[in-house]
C-alpha cells in the first residue's frame, strides 16, 4: 500500500532524476578510490560547521522563474573542497540539504549538488596535481578555482535546466537563458572568495579558531545575495506597478472590467497550443499581453470612453496606442523587457493582410507573439462590447474570427483558438469568467444581442471597432 500512495514524477522526469542520483554515487565512489588514502584534516565539528553554512545557503536562496531557485552553496562547497580530500565535499553537500519537498524533487537537487560538486573537486584536484607557474608565480589555486567554479556553474544549470526542460516542456536554452545566463558572471567573480574562506579557515585570526574570520565573511556574502534577490524583486515589483497603472485604466470603464488579463488568459492558452506546451513563451506571452494596451494611458479620456463616433483626428489618436505604449516602456527596455514585450505592444493591431497598424505589417511579418495577442484581444472585445456597441455571443465571435480568418488574423491561430474554444475554456464566456475572478458579475458586462454591422476589421473615423 505504501509504495501505491508514493508520488511518481513523469516517467522522462524519473529518468533524469534517477541518473542523476547514479551519476552522484558513480562520482563518489571515484573519488574515494582515487583519494580514499588522503588524511582527513577536518573535524568532525569542522565538518558540521561547514556543513551548516552550505545549509544556510540553500536556506536563503532567491527564487527564480520557472521552479528554479539560486544561492550560494557553491562558495562554501568549494572552500569545503580546498580544505578536505575530494570526496568530502560531495558528500556534504549531498546531505547538507533539508526540504520539505516530495521525495524525487528532493533527491535530485541532492544529487545535482554532489555531482557539481564532486566535478569542481576534481577539476581542484587537477591543478593541484599539475601545477602551473608564470615565472616564480605559482597560479594553481588561482587556476584551479576558477575552473572549479566554472565547472561547478556548468554542472549545476545544466541539470537544473535539463530538469525544468523535462518537466515543464520549456525549450532548454530559453530555460538557461531566463534563469542563468545573467549569473555566470557573478559565478567566476565570487569564486576567489572560496579561496580566501578556506585559507582564512586555516590561518585563525580570531581567538584561534578560523571559523569566526569566515563568519565575518558571511556579512558581504549575504549583501551580494541579497542584490541577486533585489533584481528579482524589482522585476516583479515593476510588472506589479504597470499591472496597476492597467486596472486602473480599465476601472475607469465597467466595459472593459479585467480586458487586460482576460487577454493574457486567452492569449497564454494560444501560445502554449500553437508552441507544442513550451511553458516559457506561454508566460512571457502572458506577461506581454497583461500590457498590450498600456499606450492607451496617453489617449484623452474624452476619446478613449467617447460613446459615439470619432473625428479622424480623435481615430488617429485612438490608433497611435501601440507607438505610445512602445515609447512609454521604452526607459525599461534594457532592464525589465525584451524584444517579445515590445513586439506586442507595438504590432498587436496588425493584420495578417497588411490592413492594420502601427506599419501595415502583413502575414509573417507580423511576430507571431502580436498575432497571438491580437486575436485574442479582438475575442475579448467582440465579446465585452463597448458604449459604441453592443456585446457578441461567444458563438458569434467565434464565427467572426473565423470568417476573419486569412484577411484580419493568421489562419493557423484561428484553427487552434478554435480548437481551444471548443473545450470550452473559463475564457469562453465573459460572464463566467468575470464571476469566477471577481465572485459578481455587474449586468453591464452581461451579453447582449449582436450588432450585424459590427466588424472587426479597421473602420474609417467615425466608426469603432474590436481592434482598437
Amino acid at each position: 500500500m505504501a509504495f501505491k500512495r508514493l508520488e511518481l514524477p513523469p516517467p522522462r522526469v524519473l529518468f533524469l532524476v534517477l541518473s542523476a542520483f547514479l551519476g552522484f554515487l558513480a562520482l563518489e565512489g571515484f573519488l574515494l578510490w582515487a583519494y580514499g588514502d588522503m588524511p582527513l584534516r577536518l573535524s568532525l565539528l569542522d565538518l558540521l560547521f561547514w556543513g551548516g553554512l552550505i545549509f544556510w545557503s540553500i536556506a536563503v536562496r532567491v527564487p527564480l522563474p520557472l521552479s528554479a531557485s539560486m544561492s550560494q552553496l557553491f562558495l562554501f562547497a568549494l572552500a569545503l573542497v580546498i580544505l578536505s580530500p575530494p570526496w568530502v565535499a560531495p558528500l556534504v553537500s549531498f546531505f547538507a540539504r533539508w526540504s520539505k519537498k516530495v521525495w524525487y524533487k528532493n533527491l535530485f537537487n541532492r544529487s545535482q549538488d554532489g555531482i557539481a560538486t564532486a566535478l569542481a573537486a576534481l577539476a581542484w584536484q587537477f591543478f593541484q596535481q599539475n601545477p602551473v607557474y608564470l615565472g616564480s608565480w605559482n597560479l594553481s589555486g588561482g587556476m584551479g578555482i576558477a575552473v572549479a567554479s566554472l565547472a561547478f556553474f556548468l554542472a549545476n544549470t545544466t541539470l537544473v535546466t535539463t530538469a525544468i526542460h523535462l518537466a515543464n516542456k520549456v525549450p532548454w536554452r530559453e530555460a538557461w537563458r531566463k534563469n542563468f545566463s545573467w549569473l555566470a558572471l557573478s559565478y567566476l567573480l565570487l569564486s576567489p572568495i572560496a579561496l580566501l574562506l578556506a585559507r582564512a579557515y586555516e590561518t585563525p585570526l580570531l581567538a584561534g579558531w578560523g571559523g569566526w574570520t569566515v563568519l565575518f565573511f558571511l556579512i558581504p556574502l549575504y549583501y551580494s545575495r541579497f542584490y541577486w534577490d533585489e533584481k528579482v524583486r524589482l522585476e516583479q515589483a515593476f510588472d506589479t506597478t504597470l499591472e496597476l497603472l492597467m486596472n486602473a485604466l480599465e476601472a475607469k470603464d465597467p466595459m472593459t472590467r479585467l480586458h487586460s488579463e482576460r487577454v493574457a488568459d486567452i492569449s497564454r492558452d494560444l501560445a502554449r497550443k500553437v508552441k507544442n506546451g513550451d511553458e516559457a513563451y506561454a508566460q512571457a506571452v502572458y506577461r506581454a499581453a497583461r500590457l498590450h494596451d498600456i499606450g492607451k494611458i496617453a489617449i484623452p479620456e474624452r476619446i478613449l470612453f467617447k460613446p459615439g463616433p470619432l473625428t479622424p483626428k480623435e481615430f488617429a489618436a485612438i490608433q497611435s496606442h501601440p507607438t505610445k505604449g512602445a515609447e512609454l516602456l521604452a526607459p525599461a527596455r534594457k532592464v525589465a523587457f525584451d524584444q517579445l514585450v515590445y513586439n506586442v505592444i507595438l504590432y498587436h493591431h496588425e493584420r495578417w493582410d497588411g490592413r492594420g497598424y502601427p506599419e501595415r505589417l502583413a502575414g509573417q511579418e507580423i511576430p507571431e507573439e502580436a498575432r497571438i495577442v491580437g486575436l485574442a484581444d479582438a475575442y475579448e472585445a467582440m465579446t465585452a462590447g463597448r458604449p459604441y456597441r453592443e456585446a457578441k455571443t461567444s458563438e458569434e465571435a467565434l464565427k467572426e474570427v473565423q470568417e476573419s480568418s486569412g484577411h484580419q488574423f493568421d489562419p493557423r491561430l484561428v484553427e487552434a483558438f478554435a480548437e481551444l474554444w471548443a473545450q470550452n475554456p473559463i475564457w469562453r464566456d465573459r460572464h463566467a469568467y468575470l464571476a469566477a475572478k471577481e465572485g459578481s458579475v455587474s449586468r453591464s458586462t452581461s451579453s447582449q444581442p449582436s450588432s450585424a454591422s459590427d466588424s472587426p476589421s479597421p473602420s474609417e473615423p467615425g466608426s469603432r471597432t474590436s481592434e482598437e
